[in-house]
């Protein structure tokens, strides 16, 4: 009997690419990230001033800008409806820092506006979770009987782990919009020059490439799913 991860099999294969983008990526955002930490831009400003002013600018005053800890741990917590950058990026004034608390204003400014594929994600994010967690478990189980009448819980599996899948590519647009907004905000605000708008677009759609290989990988994972399923049947 062919095991579903601890024996040699090739539809490992089919996820390798992706793997590798993904190291990829992560190589990349790392490194750009580095790279413009170290260029300040000319205002002077830090990360937390500039999403200060913009979320003022645009009437969202109530949302707090807080420091996290750690690196690149910057978000927009929805639920609670507060902007937390990391120490880099909140006491920053680096263009990778003023990029980075721009973007994340674009995902309040986002979630304000009810952009639907956020309200989308963070409707469909209880699904996902679940079924990031049950799905390979099930499907495991599911492969392991697939001859009797616990091999309908790799179809559980598939099903469970298709929703994590959907939310991976419902993440893209969302991420990739929210880069938009932060480029226009910082342009027409006179937050950054000409000059040093390349740069920190440079470091957004490096973080962008991130999320473009988790929805690779999970992409080639459900595909191998479907492949070891068909297999065992």
């Amino acid at each position: 009997m062919y095991g579903l991860t601890f024996l040699p099999d090739w539809t490992w294969i089919i996820i390798l690419p992706a793997l590798f983008f993904a190291m990829y990526a992560q190589a990349k955002v790392q490194g750009t990230y580095q790279r413009y930490s170290r260029v300040h831009a000319r205002s002077g400003l830090t990360g937390a001033q500039v999403a200060r002013r913009l979320l003022d600018s645009a009437g969202l005053t109530h949302i707090p800008v807080e420091m996290s800890r750690g690196t690149l741990s910057d978000h927009f917590d929805p639920r609670e409806g507060v902007i937390r950058l990391s120490p880099g990026v909140y006491q920053g004034s680096s263009l990778a820092a003023l990029g980075i608390a721009a973007h994340e204003t674009g995902h309040a400014l986002q979630h304000d506006d009810g952009y639907f594929p956020l309200a989308f994600r963070n409707n469909l994010f209880p699904v996902a979770s679940i079924g990031s967690t049950l799905a390979f478990p099930l499907f495991f189980i599911g492969f392991l009987f697939g001859a009797t009448s616990l091999g309908f819980l790799m179809d559980i599996g598939i099903l469970l782990f298709a929703f994590a899948v959907l939310f991976q590519l419902v993440t893209l647009p969302v991420e990739y919009n929210a880069s938009n907004r932060a480029i226009s905000l910082l342009g027409e605000g006179g937050y950054l020059t000409r000059e040093e708008i390349g740069p920190a677009r440079e470091v957004l759609n490096a973080a962008a490439l991130t999320y473009l290989a988790a929805a690779a990988v999970a992409l080639t994972q459900l595909l191998r799913l479907l492949i070891l399923r068909d297999r065992r049947r």
